[in-house]
């Protein structure tokens, strides 16, 4: 690609992973950005610095998001996060960074799927009209994490639309859990 002065310059980390690797070929394929780094674990974050970054998409693991974004943001570069791990405290935390650095922006986006956003967005708006309302998710046998990022998001926008709607909780007419321990 000839470099231009529209051109975005985008790092990608945890480029070995399943997203990450979708991640770098989408970037290349992409008119208007140029992978200048992908980076893996233990690899130096000066890379980031020394190819000009602008943008930093993170799709690592949930022990090290928080730390990369921190990092890109002190270094006023943009971040487009696919990595679950981020808890109101995180958020809050973020946004407290965020705060001191205006210039720079930060996505945290639990799903990059249009189905899986959509499912989000159609779970929010009937929320408040059913008695009981339950996420269930299914994933790949090398998932990382649990509950996923879209399951955590959706369970979050249905308990605000319930809450705002002025639904109660869901009943829970559970009787037994063979999960749960015994109580004495």
């Amino acid at each position: 690609m000839t470099e231009s002065n529209n051109t975005i310059k985008v790092a990608v980390l945890g480029h070995r992973g399943r997203m990450g690797s979708e991640a770098v070929a989408a970037v290349e394929r992409a008119p208007g950005l140029e992978l200048v780094a992908a980076l893996g674990r233990g690899d130096d974050f000066q890379t980031i610095i020394d190819s000009g970054a602008q943008v930093m998409i993170d799709l690592t693991v949930p022990e090290s998001t928080r730390d990369n974004v921190r990092f890109a943001i002190d270094h006023g570069i943009h971040s487009v996060v696919g990595t679950t791990g981020w808890d109101d405290q995180a958020l809050s935390d973020l946004e407290s960074q965020l705060a001191k650095h205006p210039e720079v922006g930060v996505l945290i986006a639990p799903n990059f799927a249009v189905g899986a956003v959509l499912a989000m967005k159609f779970s929010e708006a009937a929320a408040a009209f059913f008695d009981s309302v339950e996420v269930v998710e299914l994933h790949h046998p090398d998932k990382l994490d649990a509950p996923s990022g879209t399951a955590a998001r959706t369970a979050s926008l249905i308990g605000k639309a319930r809450r705002e709607a002025g639904v109660a909780d869901s009943p829970d007419a559970t009787q037994t859990d063979p999960d749960a321990p015994a109580v004495q």
